[in-house]
């Protein structure tokens, strides 16, 4: 049977590699799935099919906009699936669009036509998201109230475009948004803090936009698709500064913030603007669950019988990747919770990790750190474990995120690696690349939030062989899914 990754082209850019060595007969149906799931995550070919111009106007997802002669369509972005939203609507909007600007990411490069772009950096601001974010305040106040926008914003909008309020130096809003990215809590606590020390963020964009309508074209990378978690610069805020603070408390940081942060907390100018009347509407291309349906109907292609865990776990990678490995485990040796031939599957959720004081971004990432937890849980097991970030960056690494499997702890230790250092030091991306288990996609034009296949085989007497450093070939690819070759 044809699948999904046959028709549209595998995006794992070392898939041979990957199906080189270890279970094979479960990593290379694991992997397809993968990525059919990454296939299903194109925001580009999502807006195309949901934006078109009609007489007077444009048609978004079946409703109709009209925009009256001499009024304005602009298009305002940022973030990481951003590039293939703007760029399907240059397509079908052509010179029906006036103006715009969208921030990409560092390494994304764009030929677009009527769209300013501007590039910046990610996890972390830099002097350049200010710039972007400037052009961002700059076209939201020219807009007049008979003007349409259609505003593309992502996730990683909050670092690519990132302006301080007045009183604040942008070295004390970077440190700001390193503690929360290292602290290691769930974004929407991260963006209830980041909403509140920003001159976009939390709908201040959405209030300098208004009268003008707003219609947000955007991708979900949030658990539970929560609005203003997702396109927090054009949707209405629903935390307020005391929530900020309550979070920065909890989590031990209060007392360490730059002295400008402090003050600009306790100031009415913390709090986000009141949209009440504003003319906003939301339209979620892609989500987590839609993800899941594609990697569904893949793995039935593959024989597998999938199930779908959730859209909306979130925690510490460490303990999510042993959380799944368990069930896996426990379903191949004991037939239980599930039966060999299962796949377990999720996209949606987002996993952190609580990085040290001597820990660095670059270290290695929360899919990477879950795949070697999980492997310490597999040894043994015919069981192959895959976790990435759909943005294809995970923690701002060059890898995605791993694949593992019940005999990626015996090739660790035969190569000297010690897996549990590298968990305890959040150094995940060292001996993953020693072992040569990082998935390399580049940077996807997408962002979906965090993804994980995980493929249940037989447990025979004894493990499959594992197979020696090759190429990836037909017999590979006809290895039956249980994994007793």
């Amino acid at each position: 049977m044809e699948t999904t990754a046959h028709r549209h082209g595998v995006p794992v850019g070392n898939l041979r590699a990957l199906c080189s060595h270890g279970l094979t007969s479960l990593r290379v149906p694991a992997l397809e799935i993968a990525s059919a799931g990454l296939i299903a995550c194109d925001g580009e070919r999502a807006a195309a099919e949901a934006v078109s111009v009609v007489e007077g106007g444009v048609r978004i997802a079946g409703v109709e906009y009209p925009v009256a002669p001499g009024a304005k369509l602009i298009v305002l972005g940022a973030g990481k699936a951003t590039l293939p939203i703007a760029t399907a609507l240059e397509q079908a909007l052509g010179d029906r669009i006036d103006g715009g600007a969208v921030i990409l990411r560092r390494g994304e490069t764009a030929s677009l036509e009527r769209i300013e772009v501007f590039i910046a950096d990610h996890p972390l601001p830099s002097k350049a998201s200010v710039r972007g974010a400037l052009r961002l305040e700059e076209l939201a106040d020219e807009v007049g109230p008979d003007d349409l926008v259609l505003a593309c914003f992502t996730g990683g909008s909050s670092a690519l475009a990132s302006h301080p309020p007045d009183g604040i130096p942008f070295e004390d809003k970077r440190s700001l948004h390193r503690a929360l990215l290292g602290a290691g809590m769930p974004i929407a606590e991260v963006n209830a803090v980041r909403k509140h020390v920003s001159t976009l963020k939390g709908g201040r964009l959405a209030a300098r936009i208004a009268p003008a309508r707003i219609v947000n074209l955007t991708v979900s990378d949030v658990a539970g698709d929560v609005l203003d978690v997702i396109t927090d610069p054009t949707v209405a805020d629903s935390t307020t500064a005391a929530d900020a603070v309550s979070v920065l408390r909890d989590y031990g940081l209060w007392d360490g913030l730059p002295e400008s942060i402090v003050r600009h907390l306790n100031t009415a100018g913390a709090e986000s603007p009141d949209l009440t009347g504003a003319d906003i509407r939301t339209e979620l291309l892609v989500t987590g669950r839609s993800v899941c349906d594609a990697m569904e109907r893949e793995a039935f292609a593959h024989g597998f019988q999938p199930l779908v865990l959730s859209t909306t776990i979130e925690g510490e990678a460490r303990e999510m990747g042993r959380f799944v490995a368990d069930l896996a485990r426990s379903s191949s040796i004991a037939d239980y919770p599930f039966g060999p031939g299962t796949v377990l599957l999720g996209c949606g959720g987002e996993n952190s990790v609580a990085i040290a004081e001597k820990g660095s971004f670059g270290d290695g990432g929360p899919g990477q750190e879950a795949a070697v937890s999980a492997a310490t849980v597999l040894d043994g097991a015919n069981v192959v474990a895959l976790f990435m970030d759909t943005d294809g960056s995970d923690g701002g690494t060059d890898a995605a995120g791993a694949v593992v499997d019940g005999h990626t702890v015996e090739r660790a230790r035969e190569l000297g690696l010690d897996l549990r250092r590298a968990l305890l030091s959040h150094s995940s991306r060292e001996p993953l690349a020693r072992l040569e288990d990082l998935i390399v996609t580049g940077a996807t034009g997408t962002n979906v939030n965090d993804l994980f296949v995980v493929a249940i085989g037989d447990s025979p007497d004894e493990l499959p062989e594992p197979v020696s450093p090759g190429p990836l070939n037909s017999e590979l690819r006809g290895a039956k899914h249980r994994g007793n070759d």
